[in-house]
């Protein structure tokens, strides 16, 4: 039995009891009398106290039809809500975030090492510009987190939004 057809009768075992439960339902219908809808209606109540005598599930075509189709109802419903869920991707980070990869902090380092703020090891950010999208770099943490010395380098950077130009502050 392969994995995946094994996969799929476990996640069809509850399906099948409650549909053999739902023949109790038919079986119920079968047991109300009365000749006009009305009167089915109001007299199904009687027919569910005598389909609960037994406990086994009813066996008659109709019923199982009516279980089956229960059954294979709520699998729809389940399988149509978990295929339209949003914000939940199978298998990945939830929402939209994700880890950043080096080929996404390329654009904003600087090839000469010198024109780079270090923010951690592996990460540089350049102050000669900007790129194109407008984005921002945000540092944020708690205190003794060792931020204070990337907060004092740069403060030593100054960037002028005018000009668009970096330059060092003498204290």
């Amino acid at each position: 039995m392969t994995n995946k057809l094994k996969k799929t009768i476990i996640s069809s075992v509850p399906y099948a009891f409650i549909g053999l439960f739902a023949t109790k339902l038919g079986q119920a219908w079968r047991f109300t009398s009365g000749d006009e809808l009305g009167t089915r209606i109001l007299e199904l109540r009687n027919g569910f106290l005598e389909a609960m005598q037994s406990p086994m599930p009813s066996f008659y075509p109709l019923d199982l039809l009516v279980g089956l189709t229960v059954g294979l109802l709520l699998r729809l419903i389940v399988y149509e809500r978990s295929k339209n869920a949003k914000k939940y991707r199978r298998n990945v980070e939830y929402g939209s975030a994700r880890w950043g990869k080096p080929e996404d902090i390329a654009p904003y380092i600087d090839p000469d090492f010198r024109n780079n703020v270090i923010l951690t090891q592996t990460e540089r950010l350049t102050m000669n510009s900007r790129p194109k999208n407008g984005s921002a770099v945000a540092v944020s943490a708690k205190n003794g987190a060792g931020i204070d010395a990337l907060v004092k380098r740069l403060e030593k950077l100054v960037l002028d939004g005018k000009t668009n130009e970096t330059y060092h502050t003498e204290r």
